[in-house]
């Protein structure tokens, strides 16, 4: 069965319909016969939503339901009411009932067995001296021969673990599989609360996580502290992305920091750019500033034009560069081989006039 992609979450009630709401398709007109009543559900608590064929069954949020997922029926609880989607080229999971009396006692013992077999995880790994963080078991079967425990952990080190799995086997009687995730990942799992208030964006719509950079924080003007920009995980805030390229528009025609401009009241220098209200803070010098809108400050030196020297007369053409002297040739001062038995053999008839009175061969002018 084809799983249906994963939407945002905790959308408006009233805004779950296909005519308005971008995220459930277009318009019912335009969906056809492939309309159905769809609801959203999670699996575990501060989970992801995944969307489900409601089967035309009136849901509430926080009701109990049975789920056909590819593990088989699984309990869930619905997150957002029905509401209309098309499946054209998407598979859904299907809610098969209401959950009863008896799904919901055999979840309480599932939820009290898995806390013990966690417990059990941890004693193994610090017995073993492991450095990891095993947060979370989950089973698929019953406890025994032919059941399968995924325990989800995090270590900063690649480990062998080979032990820890064969221990744990032994004593559980299960099929052991470890998947090691990173912080992020475990904070995404374990859920918990925002700076903002609310609750961990990974955990609820968030697909997938985004690159991160400090530049981005830089960009935004804020503290470069780590307990305002690092999030739950200990990275960076995922939510820094949001607003990055709100923030990259409105910096379109700001001065940037330390730029010479012109004010109302002169030449002066930018020490601080306020992007959402477009001001900046121009100092003149000797600790006297002024906070202008970004529209009465213009830039000193505009882009692509250079400055002139202050010493030179405005009536005055610029002196023009001098031209770089041209480099001297290199003196040569190789040396030929003379051959001594060419020079003896040579005849002194064939040897031209000289300087030298005391020469066979001077000729006087």
């Amino acid at each position: 069965m084809k799983l249906a992609p994963d939407l945002p979450a905790d959308a408006p009630d009233g805004d779950l319909d296909p005519a308005t709401h971008h995220l459930l398709g277009g318009p019912a007109e335009k969906l056809g016969e492939d309309v159905v009543s769809v609801v959203g559900v999670r699996f575990v608590t501060g989970g992801r939503i995944q969307w489900c064929d409601a089967n035309d069954v009136d849901f509430r949020a926080g009701d109990r339901v049975i789920v056909d997922s590819d593990r088989g029926p699984r309990l869930a609880t619905v997150a957002a009411p029905p509401a209309r989607r098309s499946t054209r080229d998407r598979g859904l999971r299907r809610v098969i009932r209401r959950a009863h009396e008896g799904d919901l006692q055999g979840e309480r013992e599932g939820d009290a067995e898995r806390a013990k077999i966690l417990r059990t995880a941890k004693d193994l790994g610090a017995q073993l001296r492991l450095p990891l963080k095993v947060y979370r078991i989950e089973m698929a079967g019953e406890r025994g021969r032919g059941g399968k425990l995924n325990v989800y952990y995090t270590s900063d080190d690649r480990l062998d673990l080979r032990d820890l799995v064969r221990e744990l086997g032994n004593t559980t009687g299960m099929r052991i599989e470890l998947r090691q995730l990173g912080v992020r990942d475990e904070a995404k799992a374990v859920g918990g609360i925002g700076s903002c208030g609310l609750t961990l964006c990974c955990t609820t719509w968030l697909p997938d996580f985004v690159p991160v950079s400090i530049k981005m924080a830089k960009d935004q003007g804020l503290v470069l502290s780590p307990t305002k920009v690092s999030g739950q995980c200990g990275r960076l805030k995922c939510c820094l992305v949001y607003e990055q390229a709100g923030y990259a528009e409105l910096r379109k025609g700001l001065p940037k920091l330390g730029k010479r401009v012109i004010a109302p009241r002169g030449e002066g220098r930018v020490v601080e750019v306020d992007v959402l209200r477009q001001r900046v803070r121009v100092s003149y010098g000797m600790g006297d500033t002024e906070v202008l809108p970004a529209a009465e400050v213009k830039p000193l030196f505009p882009s692509g034009s250079q400055p002139q020297r202050h010493d030179a007369e405005p009536d005055d053409p610029p002196d023009a560069p001098d031209a770089p002297e041209a480099p001297e040739p290199p003196e040569v001062t190789a040396k030929l081989p003379i051959d001594d038995a060419l020079l003896a053999a040579t005849d002194d008839d064939d040897m031209g006039p000289t300087d030298d009175p005391s020469s066979d061969h001077y000729k006087p002018e």
